[in-house]
């Protein structure tokens, strides 16, 4: 049976000229793309997942962003039966 888990993770960008652009992915399933406009600020990012029971990894990316470096921390389960480890999400039954 399905279960609906809310995952919130904080992001951070370090950019120069051109806003970078990410995307995240959960296992392979784009999830969202977005352009990073914000300078010395992070942001809370929530992803709401509904899957069966299992293990799902959660992984972010940049596009076409040179000297851009994402930082993702604090990965973590804030509703639903789940756990994060790592960029690990194992949903519970």
């Amino acid at each position: 049976m399905k279960q609906f888990i809310r995952v919130l993770c904080d992001v951070d960008c370090v950019w120069t000229d051109i806003e970078p652009v990410y995307r995240v992915y959960v296992d392979d399933e784009l999830f969202a793309e977005r352009t990073w406009r914000w300078t010395d600020a992070y942001l809370e990012e929530m992803l709401q997942i509904e899957a069966e029971p299992g293990e799902y990894v959660i992984s972010y990316e940049l596009v076409d962003s040179p000297g851009a470096t994402i930082r993702v921390s604090n990965m973590r389960v804030d509703y639903g039966p789940g756990q994060v480890t790592d960029t690990t999400l194992t949903i519970l039954q």
